[in-house]
């Protein structure tokens, strides 16, 4: 599936209003994404005897390390996406600042870039997870069923 390209002088139309709803759409995702980071853990806590197997040691490992990665990087961006929330005064003001406001868009415009990199990757990394955890589950059902029979 390809992605379709976005027309980088969009952001130049937004008004405040369309990104103030970006912004707290982000947040509300943001918050969503740590609570399920705190699932993973879970989930990799759960299965940590099997996780060190050594035919998954070093997908595990991999996989375990992105998640640490992927969670910082969610705590990181959604404090940027707060302050940026915060510094929207900028555009709502009547007084007209067009180089700041021409900086709060650019700046709006990296924080979409960063946002959806980060979404793209924290899907990659749930697959990968839930890839390696059916695995798992799958060997210890069939290693039960050896043993019933």
């Amino acid at each position: 599936m390809k992605t379709k390209q976005e027309n980088p002088n969009f952001i130049k139309w937004l008004t405040a209003a369309d990104m103030h709803n970006d912004s707290k759409e982000w947040l509300l995702e943001l918050a969503f994404l740590k609570d399920e980071y705190l699932f993973f853990v879970d989930l990799v806590n759960w299965n940590t005897i099997q996780l060190i197997d050594v035919q998954a040691y070093y997908k595990s490992k991999r996989i375990i390390d992105t998640l640490s990665k992927l969670k910082k990087t969610n705590e990181e961006l959604y404090k940027l996406v707060q302050k940026h929330e915060n510094n929207l005064e900028v555009l709502v003001l009547e007084i007209e600042h067009p180089e700041k406001e021409e900086a709060y868009k650019k700046e709006h415009k990296a924080l979409l870039m960063s946002f959806k990199n980060h979404l793209k990757k924290h899907r990659e990394l749930k697959a990968n997870l839930f890839d390696i955890l059916k695995k798992i589950k799958k060997n210890e059902k069939q290693k039960k069923l050896i043993d019933i029979e």
